[in-house]
Order: C-alpha cells, then sequence, then structure tokens
C-alpha cells in the first residue's frame, strides 16, 4: 500500500478542504476527525473518527503507521484545552513524526510573538517552539483569514456582516486583515509533500501563507458584500455593544455553542492578520491569490445569499424560542397559574386534574425551553417542541375547542412556532 497523508482536523474547514483536495490530486488520505457530517463522510475517502488529542503515544502511533506525511489542522479558538490540543498535543505529535521520519505539515497562527496575548495565539506559538527544538523536519503555515467555499467561524461572521446594512466600527473595521485563498494552502501542502516524496528532507520551514497586499477588516466585508449583493451600509455598528456581544457569545459557549463573536474572535480582529508571504512565495513559486480574487473564486449563488441572511437569524431564532419556551412554562407556574387551573376547571376538569395538568404542561414547556438552549441536545428539543405543540393544539381541539376562537387566538400563533422551529431544523448544522 502506499504511504498515507493523515489529515488531523480533517472534520474543519481547512482540514476537510485539504484532504478532499488531496484526493483529489490523487494521494492517499486519512481523514482522521472527532466527528463528520454525512456529507464529509461521502466526500471523504477514508474517514477516521477519533479525537487525536486524547489519544496515548501508542494509539497515536498507530493511527499514523502507515502514513509518510501528517497535516495537523486541529484548533480551538476559546476554551480550557487550548494548551493540550495546540502546545501538548503538537509537542507529542512532532516527537512521534522525528522518531519515525515523517513530515509535519502544521497550521498555526500569523502574526508576531509579541503581539500574541489570548490562550489561542499563546498555546499555538508554544506548539510552534515545541516544533522548532523536536528534530521532525516539519513546515508550519501560517494562513491568513482564509477564503474559501465553506463558511465557518470567522467567515461564516464576515458573511453574515456582509448581508447587514452595517459597518463595523473603525477600530475593527480598520485591522490589517490579509487573506489567503483556500486554494493557495491545498497547493502548497500538495508541493510540499512531492517534494517530500521526491527526497527532499531538509524541512524546518515557517512560511506566512497570504495575500502579498493585504488589506482591512472592512475591505474584507465590502468585497463580500459585493460579492452577494448586499445591502449598502446605512449605520456604524455601535461599539458599545460589542462588550455585551462578546459576553453573550462567551455564555453561549458555554452551553455548547461556537458563536463566532467571543472574547478570543475580537481579540485576535482588533490585533489584525499580517505577515510576510515572500519567503513561501520564494520557496513555492506560488504566486497568491488576492482577497478580491479568492472572493470572485467562491460562488455567488442564491446558496451563498441564503447563509449570508440566515446566519445570524438562526442564533436570534433559537434564543426566541428558549425565551418563549421557558417563559410560558414559567409564567403558568407562577402568576398565571391560578388562570390556566381555573380554564381546565371551567372546561370540566377537577381541580385535582386541572392543579396537575397545569404544572405538569408548564414544566414540560420549561424543559423543551432548555433542551434547545443546549447544543447536544437542541435538534431533540425542536423535535419535542413540535410534537408538545402538536399535542397542545389536538387536545384543544378535543377538549377546549372554544380556545381556537378566543380573541388574543392564543393556539393559532402556535402554528407559527412550529413553522419556527421546522425552519432551526433546516438550518441546524454549521458544517
Amino acid at each position: 500500500m502506499s504511504a498515507r497523508i493523515v489529515v488531523l482536523g480533517a472534520g474543519g474547514l481547512i482540514g476537510q478542504a485539504l484532504a478532499t483536495d488531496l484526493q483529489v490530486r490523487g494521494f492517499a488520505v486519512r481523514a482522521v476527525g472527532r466527528r463528520f457530517t454525512a456529507a464529509q463522510v461521502s466526500a471523504l475517502s477514508d474517514p477516521v473518527i477519533a479525537a487525536a488529542p486524547a489519544l496515548d503515544d501508542a494509539a497515536l502511533a498507530l493511527l499514523l503507521a502507515d502514513a509518510d506525511v501528517v497535516v495537523n489542522c486541529l484548533g480551538v479558538l476559546q476554551g480550557t484545552d487550548s494548551d493540550a490540543v495546540h502546545h501538548a498535543f503538537v509537542a507529542r505529535l512532532a516527537r512521534l513524526c522525528a522518531a519515525q521520519t515523517k513530515l509535519l505539515v502544521h497550521l498555526s497562527v500569523p502574526g508576531d510573538a509579541v503581539d500574541d496575548h489570548t490562550a489561542f495565539s499563546l498555546t499555538k506559538r508554544e506548539g510552534e517552539r515545541a516544533m522548532a527544538t523536536s528534530g521532525a523536519a516539519h513546515v508550519i503555515l501560517r494562513p491568513g483569514f482564509v477564503v474559501g467555499t465553506t463558511a465557518y467561524g470567522g467567515s461564516a461572521m464576515i458573511r453574515a456582516l456582509a448581508a447587514l446594512p452595517l459597518r463595523l466600527p473603525p477600530r475593527e473595521r480598520n485591522a490589517p486583515f490579509a487573506a489567503t485563498a483556500m486554494a493557495d494552502i491545498d497547493e502548497t501542502v500538495a508541493r510540499v509533500v512531492a517534494r517530500w516524496r521526491a527526497g527532499a528532507r531538509d524541512w524546518h520551514a515557517t512560511w506566512d501563507v497570504m495575500e502579498d497586499a493585504p488589506g482591512t477588516v472592512g475591505d474584507i466585508v465590502e468585497r463580500f458584500r459585493a460579492h452577494v449583493g448586499g445591502p449598502a451600509p446605512l449605520l456604524i455598528a455601535p461599539v458599545f455593544l460589542l462588550a455585551p456581544g462578546t459576553w453573550a457569545g462567551d455564555a453561549v459557549a458555554l452551553l455548547g455553542w461556537r458563536p463566532p463573536l467571543r472574547s478570543t474572535a475580537i481579540a485576535e480582529m482588533r490585533r489584525g492578520v499580517r505577515g510576510d508571504p515572500k519567503p513561501w512565495m520564494a520557496a513555492t513559486s506560488i504566486v497568491p491569490l488576492s482577497a478580491r480574487e479568492a472572493i470572485a473564486r467562491t460562488p455567488a449563488t442564491v446558496q451563498e445569499r441564503w447563509f449570508a441572511r440566515l446566519y445570524l437569524l438562526k442564533g436570534l431564532a433559537l434564543a426566541v424560542l428558549v425565551v418563549f419556551w421557558c417563559l410560558s412554562g414559567a409564567i403558568a407556574l407562577s402568576f398565571g397559574f391560578v388562570a390556566a387551573r381555573a380554564t381546565l376547571i371551567a372546561h370540566g376538569f377537577s381541580f385535582a386534574l386541572a392543579h396537575a395538568v397545569t404544572i405538569v404542561s408548564s414544566c414540560i414547556d420549561i424543559f423543551v425551553g432548555l433542551l434547545i438552549a443546549f447544543r447536544r441536545t437542541s435538534r431533540i428539543g425542536l423535535v419535542t417542541g413540535i410534537a408538545v405543540s402538536l399535542g397542545y393544539m389536538i387536545g384543544a381541539a378535543i377538549i377546549t375547542p372554544d380556545l381556537w376562537v378566543e380573541p388574543l387566538g392564543a393556539l393559532v400563533k402556535t402554528g407559527p412556532a412550529i413553522v419556527l422551529m421546522l425552519v432551526c431544523l433546516a438550518i441546524w448544522e454549521d458544517r
């Protein structure tokens, strides 16, 4: 069997694109990730589900046994496991590659170490230092803002901003922001692998992989705005909203979600994306695509426009549903309890039964809201919410049909709530 390229983190934005591109070029690829969508399983020829940083040395060695090149695309923007993923694991991986004469290609972050202030960038840099002292043949790639056909995290947020009639505040808008076409990362890895297999073994390179004439964050947003036909910016987003927005993003992350607006993301945006791509260009003979050229190569289809417009609305819709279910249950359990119970009694329920039904139904509502709030259970919560809503509608039609024509139309409004839950189910996936 020919030697493989193992791509770690192949379920992510860059990892999936790299694994797919290398396959198309004819390389034998093993894609490794913590999880894969059905679409990714279909696209990748040999996906392996594994949390690589959690593997011990023996299991990791077995996973990489038939590989001569390892591409590490693992990364976490924010969380307590930053050091474990970016530093400790990279150090172990580099030692293993050195012992088994494998080439390690590692995706890191651009910028000077003196500007590293977040746990994300600090631990990424520690990982680079561990590689440099490991003795492993390695190539460290430092891409800028990656532009590709897939949108996730920061790239999704930029597209969403392009669909709003807003400009960023000056500090964020004017931060330097060098872009990197995903095609340039693909081409770089392919050329490095080809030279490694041709016998070039002296690899100890660190390259800034990005456009040669960078612009700003605002430039990128405006190019995407023009690309997807977004509205003209009418207002400047108030800077005082950024702090509560990042606090909310960090809080939501505790529920398992991965919102792009978090404290680390804002800190990294304000720091900017800059580097010197000339050594990379000289070593690979690659002429990088500019941001304008890279964006022009992404599809400007109706799917792209729908995504940009729906991305922020998805979070809003889920938040509304959480509040809707939890608040309706809380109201019925508190100052609305007597009225709710009286309504059931008026329709033939005994006092005890009406009392119990009011408590149980209110608790169910709160439970549905909590299920939707946590990412791991949100789909179950949405399906449960639809079933409960249909149950309320059918039960009311049988037991209390007059509620369908009461002046405020409470039951009639359940229909739009069901539709909103169906929409959230349809756009639930991030990848």
